[in-house]
Formats: C-alpha cells, structure tokens, sequence
C-alpha cells in the first residue's frame, strides 16, 4: 500500500497503526501541545491544519488545532515528511536552519519533545517502520 502522506486515507492507516501498537509504546511524560501549519500539500487547499499532543501520555498526531498550544510550528509538506514519516533528523535539522521551520511560542518545548520520543525503543521504531511504509515517497 502506498499513500499519499496526510491524505485522509494516509490518516485513517497512521491512526490504524498507532492504536494496534498502543499498549506497547512507552508513555510520554512531557506534557505538550503544538499546532502544526503545513504548507505546500500537494492536495486540497494546499495547507493543513495539525496538531502533536502528549497530555494523555501518548503522543497523538490529529487533524485540527488544539486550544491554546505551547507553539505552533509551521514548515512545508515535505520537511513535515521529513519530520514525520522518515524521521531523518539531518533533513529536520537543515530546514530548521534554513527557515523552512518556524515557531511560535515555547521552542523549549518543542525541543525537549523532539529529545522526549522514544527513538530506539523497539514498539516506537515498529510503529514509525510499519507507517513508513505505507507512506508515497515520490
């Protein structure tokens, strides 16, 4: 399966994925919410409004914008892949140098979010594997 990333059927699989693998992922203990601008989405209205949020211990990735986030970081469709999807944090960190990533709001947050994830921990790598590869990189 191949899909586009954050189409609505790329959701419903990510979503799919994450449930089955819920009970086995490490819970997050920092609490924080961020909003997401991404732009250049090569579908739709071209921008889509997101959100990463960690105050139920997990960390839940969703449509929308939440009530009063620690930050909004807004970066283009496929750094968001980048960040997301492939997980490559060469390609995260260069954009983020060059601009193609702001923030607004608590940046210290958003680091230690970033520093928070449970990378190596092996249910987290299966998760971020099994939504690799049902993600279109072309």
């Amino acid at each position: 399966m191949s899909l586009a990333f954050l189409s609505d059927e790329w959701i419903d699989a990510a979503r799919q994925i994450r449930e089955r693998h819920a009970h086995r992922v490490p819970d997050i203990t920092l609490e924080v919410r961020v909003n997401q601008v991404i732009t250049e989405v090569p579908f739709g209205d071209g921008t889509i409004a997101a959100h990463m949020d960690t105050s139920s211990g997990r960390l839940e990735l969703e449509l929308g914008h939440v009530d009063d986030p620690d930050a909004t970081v807004t970066l283009d469709y496929s750094t968001a892949r980048a960040l997301i999807v492939e997980r490559d944090p060469a390609k995260v960190m260069q954009a983020f140098m060059s601009g193609q990533i702001t923030v607004e709001g608590d940046m210290m947050k958003v680091m230690a979010l970033q520093a928070s994830m449970p990378a190596d921990e092996s249910a987290a790598a299966e998760v971020a594997a099994e939504i690799l590869a049902i993600t279109d990189l072309s």
